[in-house]
């Protein structure tokens, strides 16, 4: 969706900012540039929307040059969110919230079930359209910088280091709510940050930059298990490097024969599947074996007499690649209360799945031992509140 081809950024005093970098960012994914002070990483992402101009190279959003487009049309497509929210004092929520909607002229009705939607997904009542900025708590205020870049169904997003000025505890829950929204609504998100715990909890991919360039640009997972070079290992720092040399992987623990459903099957023949199985979820696959979704007994139940295969009724599915780090899934199983997560290849085929029950399993070994936990509790009287 977003490729940079040899982009440079050059000031009159023959500073680079940014020396000839070239990567892609693809559609969906969330991409966090992080480096130094003065390492390029902010004007990298301000390129983007033209906020600053590119010196040489080309920026190709869906397969245009940027630089042949009208910057401010442009920028209306482009959803933008800055650490100090940017928000308007002397207007509403309700008007920071349809800025762009209303340029681009929809109209009312429309606007105003975006901004009510939008609240609910950030769970903030209808009652705050009506308030001013000054009257929102530093939190509450992010939330609205963040729905509005969203208002106007801009398929990217800038993030330039949103939640720098927060405290901890809400930091965390706008991090929380930030990677909800973007797997919920497939937006492409570009986020600057100097917090490399951030950048790693929150990222699909990450750019480590130095000087202008870009030193590294992989998945959290591999920028820890091979870091590029030294610059990049001081930037990890030795804790993180050393806790990731003991972790497990999601193929050390997943189920190698998850239960499936062909995509093409019949309604009829994935409730057969169910009951002979003694499930209530089956992942579909195609024939070949690639993930293409979800079906519960509940669609199935809902769509009997509306649908004929299992591909009309499925659903999208949260997956992981082959190799990802065990850690970086039990956020998703613990606190956001997935059940599974399966996990693909590079090609996108079902290779197993990670539950709750294996999550939990590694806790208690973890903490008692194989043998020490079953003499030291009763299972029965434990819970996943216990384990945390």
């Amino acid at each position: 969706m977003i490729e940079f081809k040899n982009v440079s950024k050059v000031y009159g005093d023959g500073t680079k900012a940014v020396d000839d970098i070239s990567f892609k960012i693809n559609k969906g994914e969330f991409v966090v540039l992080i480096g130094t002070s003065g390492s390029g990483k902010t004007t990298t992402m301000r390129m983007i929307n033209r906020m600053i101009e590119s010196t040489s190279g080309e920026i190709i959003i869906d397969d245009k040059n940027i630089k042949d487009e009208n910057a401010v049309n442009l920028r209306r497509r482009i959803g933008y969110v800055i650490q100090q929210t940017g928000l308007m004092p002397h207007m509403t929520v309700y008007e920071n919230i349809v800025m762009v909607p209303k340029l681009l002229k929809w109209d009312k009705e429309k606007m105003r079930k975006s901004a009510e939607s939008l609240l609910k997904k950030v769970d903030m009542s209808t009652e705050f359209l009506d308030r001013y900025p000054q009257e929102l708590s530093g939190g509450q205020q992010q939330r609205i910088g963040v729905i509005r870049a969203l208002a106007a169904d801009q398929d990217i997003i800038l993030m330039d280091e949103p939640f720098g000025a927060l405290d901890p505890i809400t930091r965390e829950a706008l991090q929380e709510l930030v990677k909800n929204l973007q797997e919920e609504m497939g937006r492409t998100v570009v986020f600057v940050t100097h917090d490399m715990d951030e950048a790693l909890k929150l990222a699909d991919r990450i750019a480590i930059m130095s000087e202008g360039k870009i030193v590294q640009y992989d998945t959290p997972d591999n920028i820890l298990a091979n870091p590029a070079n030294a610059f990049v290992e001081s930037f990890l720092g030795e804790d993180r490097l050393q806790q990731t040399a003991t972790m497990q992987t999601v193929d050390q623990v997943m189920i190698k024969k998850p239960i499936t459903v062909k995509s093409e099957a019949t309604l009829g023949e994935a409730i057969k599947q169910m009951q002979a199985r003694r499930v209530d979820t089956l992942l579909v696959t195609d024939v070949e074996g690639h993930l293409q979704g979800v079906v519960d007994f509940e669609s199935i139940n809902r769509n009997r007499k509306k649908a004929a295969t299992i591909q009309e009724i499925m659903t999208d599915v949260y997956y992981v690649k082959s190799g990802t780090l065990l850690g970086n899934v039990a956020d998703r199983l613990l606190k956001r209360e997935f059940k599974s997560i399966p996990i693909v290849d590079e090609e996108g085929k079902l290779q197993g799945l990670v539950t709750r029950t294996a999550l939990v399993d590694i806790v208690y070994n973890t903490i008692w031992g194989d043998n020490e936990a079953s003499e030291s509790v009763p299972l029965e009287k434990m819970s996943l509140k216990d384990s945390e």
